[in-house]
């Protein structure tokens, strides 16, 4: 499966506009890609499965509430932020990365699409002052890194994520590869993994995880 096709088997209830949305995202990226280097020419044809529905595994895990604020960390191409706003219409995206070219390119495809709840800005995390709900991300760096970058953008709240699929209130959801031990071992915040060859069957997703983080 390809294109909407693949977003639509494991989101069957799209409305219209959310189905309208992802079909455009193909013609978009193809449009900027050629002007910004968002996504590696040889990767473009897997848009949707390594970019589009990748970005949605955090939607598998995490359902933003009404009104809900959510910063996108270092989000390159509007990855996972464009595809979670489709997603999410009724929550607030804020898409930031320290490279202009890249969010000059993110606001085009948003103002492409006509989304009305995505933003961007060219800003280091470092030097964002406003705060946010969740803090969302795809592999920027190593998670003790990201979270000492970024854990200023939402408001410390401690929460215990138990075994129970519980919403957070706040908190980190980073999109993640490989094999993490190391990285969770040092930390001491109350983390929660969710393997995506779980949730998808394809391939590229036997060592992707969401990890979720209670700052």
């Amino acid at each position: 499966m390809q294109g909407i096709e693949l977003i639509s088997h494991y989101f069957p209830d799209l409305t219209p506009a959310q189905r309208a949305h992802f079909s455009a995202l193909g013609d978009l990226y193809a449009h900027w890609n050629e002007r910004v280097n968002l996504v590696s020419r040889k990767d473009f044809e897997h848009l949707y499965e390594r970019h589009i529905l990748h970005s949605l595994g955090i939607a598998k895990v995490h359902a933003f509430a009404h009104g809900t604020h959510i910063v996108d960390v270092g989000t390159g191409g509007g990855f996972p932020g464009i595809p979670l706003a489709i997603m999410f219409p009724k929550s607030q995206f804020h898409c930031i990365d320290g490279i202009g070219k890249k969010i000059a390119a993110v606001q085009g495809v948003i103002e492409g699409l006509g989304l009305k709840n995505a933003t961007a800005e060219q800003v280091r995390s470092e030097d964002h002052k406003l705060k946010y709900n969740f803090i969302v991300s795809r592999a920027v760096t190593t998670l003790p890194e990201f979270i000492k970058a970024t854990k200023h953008l939402v408001p410390s709240t401690k929460q215990a994520l138990g075994k129970q699929k519980q919403p957070m209130r706040s908190g980190l959801l980073y999109l993640k590869g490989g094999e993490l031990a190391d990285e969770l071992r040092p930390l001491r915040y109350s983390i929660r993994v969710t393997e995506l060859r779980d949730v998808f069957t394809e391939e590229f997703f036997l060592t992707k995880k969401v990890v979720e983080v209670g700052l």
